[in-house]
């Protein structure tokens, strides 16, 4: 999954943008722990997203 369709899967849920990235740090949280999202996902997104925001991993 790539960046693009994780905002797109998250506006189609939610009905909105997302306002920041943590929202979007913890809905792949949220999909992780449900099983929605596998780890090699959860990583690729996390780290895609870390790049966006830095200062979410510190």
């Amino acid at each position: 999954m790539l960046l693009e369709d994780l905002i797109q899967r998250f506006v189609s849920e939610k009905k909105r943008n997302p306002f920041h990235v943590t929202e979007l740090h913890n809905y792949i949280k949220k999909g992780y722990i449900l099983g929605e999202l596998c780890i090699v996902e959860y990583k690729k997104l996390f780290f895609e997203l870390d790049k966006h925001n830095p200062e979410l991993s510190a």
